[in-house]
Formats: structure tokens, sequence, C-alpha cells
């Protein structure tokens, strides 16, 4: 029997960085020519896919790259100060004791995602870490690391927290699993038709077995 690799998000999904990522959003809007993001603004955008996110904001395309890496940037200097998503740490401890082998594929920074997961004793868990930017999708990077690793599509779980996760996943063809604790809200993410739908990181351990 193949060994399942069940593939994680970053933001949202594994760390708790919405507020964080906000406030360096509003910080950012002037000089990147976007509307702030009020309580209520943060409510809509749930709502949205990253599409109409981008649309909605009226940031322009060509500089979407200039405004991720800032972004990441000024996220290092967070980084000691976030916290695990509730009850992932208990969750992934549980995977990695049933034998799955977890990797991560991320929009956020290789240096980001390793020192979060040094601060809170997690490094340990994951087979590997993939960093790449990505506007709409995942599906080229999600390929690419199925391809160098030789792990087979059918063998893979992606859980993310958005719906270009899923959309992605779909387009890589593997099973996905969308968690609500995250970005996108419960029904933005129900509308992109996951494999699974959860509400918090207990859930994923029967949720693999069953796949």
């Amino acid at each position: 029997m193949t060994q399942k690799v069940i593939i994680f998000d970053f933001d949202g999904t594994i760390a708790d960085t919405v507020d964080a990522l906000v406030t360096i959003a509003n910080r950012l809007a002037v000089e990147f020519g976007y509307i702030q993001i009020s309580p209520n603004e943060l409510t809509l955008l749930r709502n949205l896919t990253a599409r109409e996110i981008i649309k909605y904001s009226g940031v322009s395309l060509l500089r979407i790259p200039f405004l991720v890496k800032k972004v990441k940037g000024e996220l290092k200097n967070k980084i000691k100060e976030l916290e695990p998503i509730s009850g992932v740490t208990e969750a992934l401890i549980a995977l990695n004791n049933q034998g799955y082998r977890l990797g991560m594929i991320t929009s956020n920074s290789q240096e980001n995602v390793s020192e979060f997961l040094k601060c809170h004793d997690l490094d340990y868990l994951f087979e590997f870490i993939h960093s790449g930017v990505t506007i709409f999708g995942k599906t080229t990077i999600i390929n690419n690391v199925l391809r160098q690793r030789q792990i087979k599509a059918q063998s893979v779980i992606y859980v993310g927290d958005e719906t270009r996760d899923i959309e992605a996943a779909k387009k890589a063809n593997i099973q996905v699993i969308a968690v609500t604790w995250g970005f996108n809200s419960s029904e933005a993410l129900a509308k992109q038709n996951p494999d699974f739908l959860i509400h918090h990181p207990s859930e994923l351990l029967d949720i693999v077995k069953s796949c």
C-alpha cells in the first residue's frame, strides 16, 4: 500500500497569520494603491476568490509580485510572535505518529516558515517545505513537487484554507481538504466543492484515514 503524503498550506492553515497579514496589508495600502481592510471589508473579502479580491482591491497585477515580497519581508519581523492554529500541533503530531509523510507548499518565504516551525518545535514533522510565489493558484508548484519527489497524485491529500488551494489541487488531480479556520469563509470554500470541508484540526486524522 502506498504511503499517503499530506501537503499543507502554511498561512491560515498551520500558522495563525491572518490578523498579522491584514495589519501589514493596511500599512502598505497607500504605497500599492488599494483600499485598507476594515473589519467589514475583511468579512466581504473572506467570501471572494483570489481573482475577485484582486479585482475588488484595484491593485495592479504588475505590482502584486512586489507587494507579496514586501509583505513576506514585514512578516519576518512578526514571525516569532505568531502562534499555530489551535489544535494544529496535536493534529500534525498524530499524523506523523500514524506514519503519514507531511510536506508543505506555501507562497510565504522558506525563511519565515522554517523560523516559525523551529519556534514551535514542529520542524521535524515535515519531509519537505516548498516555497513559491503564486497569485491565482499552486497547480504548477504542486505538479513540480510531485514530479521532483516522485510522488503519485493518488497518494496525496492537500490541506488548505483558500479557494485557490481547492482549485489548484483539483487541477493537479489530488484530493483536497478545505479548512474553515483560515482566510476564506466556510461558504466560499463549499462553493468550490472540496473533497472534504472541516472545522477543526482534530478532524484531520479521521478524514485522512478514510481517504
